[in-house]
């Protein structure tokens, strides 16, 4: 739970910085963004699972 919280202010702290010095957000649009997350965290997962069932 704590990984979540600091991630969350960091990117809070981020998206401060870049809104007071005028710069867009370094962030995907939200809907491609959180797929792209996802996909990312499946793939690991079936990473984890191919490695585990062929090669263990």
């Amino acid at each position: 739970m704590s990984e979540i919280l600091l991630a969350m202010v960091a990117g809070l702290i981020v998206g401060l910085f870049f809104s007071a010095v005028k710069l867009p957000l370094p962030a995907p649009p939200v809907l491609p963004g959180i797929m792209g997350i996802v996909g990312v965290y499946l793939g690991g997962i079936a990473y984890q699972s191919i490695v585990e069932r062929f090669f263990s």
